[in-house]
């Protein structure tokens, strides 16, 4: 018979957690599952093709780099130095042709590839064994406004889509907490203004977040509430009064994107001051990064470089960096070429070489993709003291997965004036910079205006030569 009274013994805490800890597990798994940057899949479209990078860190060179005096070293132009220019002269942007100008500037041979590379850039030489440099970039405009809006959106005029706000749209983002597409401000806004980061008729929700320099990049990051509580009940007071909205009148973009904005803002509270504390950061990278360093702009473009890292580590899916005020206007050196291009360079060389190092020693180089661009190269004669705008034949520069290493692709003519082999328009390098993504430029679409509208128009092929 049983006994009534009998009652089995209360668990003690050992036996409690070895029958429920595969319990705790499944809960802590089920969460994570849901975050897409642990392994929920992307509510986004998806991808085309298998992609080999994850994310992209664009480090934009505002004014134009020269190419001579950078990564494309003449011979021609130290003979013909001083002398009149012998070949035929593009319309520049001044029309004040001077003497054929040779580089100031020494090229040395860096690495296993012994790719030269000028000494305005020993840091970045140094790690030219994981780089491929394109020697043959054009594009359709030479003034600074028009040129930017066609580098970041393939688009001559302001109001369409930069191409961080097409991989947003795209992919989708893999962090919660962070907008999916960053721009960490330097200084400097380009000619062209916020609108080279904008979404244009994509959804609002997908342009460019600008971060500030500092440790509070965003204005109104902190609570003007004390009681978490009280936040969240006015937060869930406007989402049930802009959900009427959308009941009463379907679906209004600039609603739902704000809706969209305010919630990530609202997370945001949390996750910036995290991001922007670098004390867990060892002394030594931050020394690598050139935190330290003397020159004050060197500091900033540091430490937006590191923040970088930083925030494509927590699922930010791409990241722009902007460059810091040196005081002589940009990379655009119409004047004081010497003063210019170092100073440009003194600032950015140490942070992008130790950003390149950092990735790869994290194992993230593999998924990542970096870019180092301006919107045009220089004249390769004199302008002043200085070189003019030209868009006929430029370098840039890129790596990360899915790329060959140590490679040069294209080339201009003996004065590095234009391409003359491997001729890569801007759409090109969008497409390619998709594909890498997984993404086929030519099915990344929205319907717009009754069109198909993608971020590479009717244009656009593979640099398949680059790829490995």
């Amino acid at each position: 018979m049983h006994c009534q009274r009998f009652r089995s013994p209360p668990l003690n805490r050992r036996q409690m957690l070895g029958q429920c800890a595969g319990g705790f597990g499944f809960t802590a798994l089920a969460a994570l599952m849901r975050d897409s940057a642990y392994g929920a899949v992307s509510p986004a479209t998806g991808t085309h093709v298998e992609p080999k990078v994850r994310r992209v860190i664009f480090l934009y060179m505002d004014g134009g780099v020269s190419q001579v005096d950078s990564f494309d070293p003449k011979p021609r132009l130290n003979r013909d130095h001083g002398q009149p220019f012998s070949a035929r002269i593009e319309p520049t942007q001044f029309n004040k042709i001077g003497a054929t100008l040779q580089s100031p500037w020494k090229f040395r041979q860096y690495g296993e590839s012994g790719i030269p590379v000028s000494d305005l850039f020993p840091h970045v030489g140094r790690q030219v064994d994981d780089l491929v440099i394109i020697r043959s970039m054009v594009a359709p405009f030479s003034e600074h406004e028009t040129a930017n809006y066609f580098l970041h959106t393939c688009f001559g005029q302001q109001g369409r889509p930069s191409a961080g706000a097409w991989i947003n749209y795209g992919l989708g983002s893999e962090c919660q907490d962070l907008p999916g597409f960053v721009v960490l401000n330097g200084g400097l806004i380009p000619s062209g203004g916020l609108d080279c980061f904008g979404s244009g008729f994509l959804p609002a929700s997908y342009q460019g977040s600008l971060f500030r320099n500092g440790e509070l990049p965003v204005a109104n990051i902190t609570p003007h509430e004390t009681n978490g509580a009280l936040q969240e009940s006015k937060i869930e007071l406007m989402r049930r009064l802009d959900q009427k909205v959308l009941d009463r009148f379907g679906h209004v973009d600039q609603l739902e994107s704000a809706i969209v904005n305010y919630e990530t803002a609202f997370r945001m509270q949390a996750a910036v001051p995290e991001l922007m504390d670098l004390r867990n950061e060892t002394a030594a990278t931050q020394q690598n990064y050139g935190l330290s360093s003397d020159f004050e702009p060197t500091q900033i473009f540091g430490r937006q470089c590191l923040i970088a890292r930083r925030l494509v580590e927590r699922g930010v899916r791409f990241v722009e960096l902007t460059c810091p005020d040196v005081g002589t206007d940009r990379w655009d050196a119409h004047s004081k070429l010497v003063r210019n291009h170092s100073r440009n360079a003194l600032a950015t060389d140490q942070p992008i070489a130790a950003l390149i190092q950092d990735l790869r020693q994290r194992g993230m180089l593999d998924d990542t993709l970096v870019i180092w661009a301006g919107e045009f190269g220089r004249t390769p004669f004199a302008q002043a003291d200085g070189r003019d705008h030209s868009p006929f034949g430029f370098s840039i520069w890129l790596c990360g997965g899915g790329l060959k290493q140590g490679f040069v692709y294209g080339a201009t003519d003996e004065f590095g004036y234009h391409a003359i082999e491997g001729r890569t328009e801007m759409y090109d390098l969008h497409a390619t910079i998709l594909h890498l993504l997984g993404l086929d430029h030519r099915r990344l679409t929205y319907r717009f205006s009754g069109r198909d509208m993608r971020l590479t128009d009717v244009h656009g092929k593979l640099i398949r030569r680059i790829l490995s």
